[in-house]
């Protein structure tokens, strides 16, 4: 994909940050319903899962990256025997949300660290500049 007007250091740096909280926030999603249920397979929350894409300024030849949507994963919720429950459906059964909670902490650490890497490169690029303007 191509990006409209020039883009700079500043820019590539923003879009990357974003597209790590947007990534942030689906894993605090699934975290979030962890463990819930529903009264049938297809109510039953699946976990999402952030689709990066690359954009290309062919101006400046820097690559940056967008978030090209949010989708839903294709894994079948946990059936439970539970008949007591209120969700339950004429078996008895209730369907977990099949979260990995484990696996969605490291993705918030994952993203969390790239965010953090991103914040480190633009204030050094911003130092630099700094220190670059001050030498006038």
């Amino acid at each position: 994909m191509t990006v409209s007007g020039p883009t700079s250091f500043f820019d590539v740096g923003h879009r990357a940050m974003s597209a790590q909280l947007v990534r942030m926030n689906t894993a605090a999603s699934n975290l979030a319903n962890a463990g819930s249920v529903a009264g049938s397979e297809a109510e039953a929350y699946r976990p999402m899962r952030t689709v990066f894409e690359q954009e290309l300024d062919r101006a400046s030849g820097l690559s940056s990256v967008r978030v090209g949507g949010v989708v839903r994963e294709d894994v079948a919720p946990i059936r439970r025997h539970d008949p007591g429950h209120p969700l339950a459906d004429e078996n008895g059964d209730v369907w977990e949300a099949p979260v990995d909670e484990n696996a969605e902490m490291v993705e918030m650490l994952e993203a969390s660290r790239q965010y953090r890497n991103m914040v480190e490169a633009l204030s050094t690029a911003k130092q630099l500049m700094l220190e670059t303007m001050r030498m006038k």
